[in-house]
């Protein structure tokens, strides 16, 4: 299993700011999630994923478990694990994606897909 890369927080006169990564091949994306909405059951085989809960109503599941959803909250996915996440809510749900690796969007293998993508 791959390990989290840790996280640094650097404290500043006007408060901190997090880093996620460092020089390192990432790719970012906010991602949001319609009211009633799932992304495919999935994996990757080239990346490595960090999930950081923006809103709340997602509902994450990781390997079959599920991780409640409270902003701010670190979701760690390493290449590999069956992962989705769904929003339970009446608004859109936001998470914030790193992706550590190679990132292609073809690296996505779907084992369940509610909208009937391959």
């Amino acid at each position: 299993m791959v390990e989290k890369p840790p996280v640094i927080t650097d404290v500043r006169p006007w408060g901190n700011f997090k880093q996620f990564c460092h020089n390192e091949q990432v790719t970012v994306k906010i991602i949001t999630v319609s009211p009633g909405q799932k992304l495919s059951v999935q994996r990757h085989q080239h990346r490595d994923e960090l999930w950081i809960i923006l809103d709340k109503n997602l509902l994450a599941t990781i390997s079959g478990g599920s991780v409640t959803s409270v902003p701010g909250r670190e979701i760690w996915i390493p290449r590999g694990e069956i992962h989705t996440i769904e929003n339970c809510g009446n608004l859109p749900g936001r998470f914030l994606e790193v992706a550590f690796g190679e990132f292609d969007e073809q690296d996505i293998e779907r084992l369940e897909d509610k909208y009937n993508r391959v």
